[in-house]
């Protein structure tokens, strides 16, 4: 897996996802919602993690800088 995912794109999904926790937490979204962004918060932390997200793939983006690809592919030899 190469890195696809910038600093400023793992920061964002980070804070969405601890967003999403408190308003899952403090009861201010409850039921099927609560569910929905529960998973959502969940794919955003686990994407953010590992700096790789499948759908940036399948569409050919990437926001991840030159540098950190090339670093990345190096490391992988």
């Amino acid at each position: 897996m190469t890195k696809n995912m910038g600093k400023t794109d793992k920061t964002i999904r980070l804070t969405v996802a601890i967003l999403f926790a408190i308003l899952i937490l403090t009861g201010v979204v409850t039921g099927a919602w609560a569910w929905i962004l529960g998973i959502i918060a969940v794919v955003f932390l686990g994407t953010s993690a590992i700096s790789f997200c499948p759908l940036y793939t399948i569409f050919g983006l990437s926001t991840c800088p030159r540098e950190e690809k090339a670093k990345d592919e190096k490391e992988k030899k």
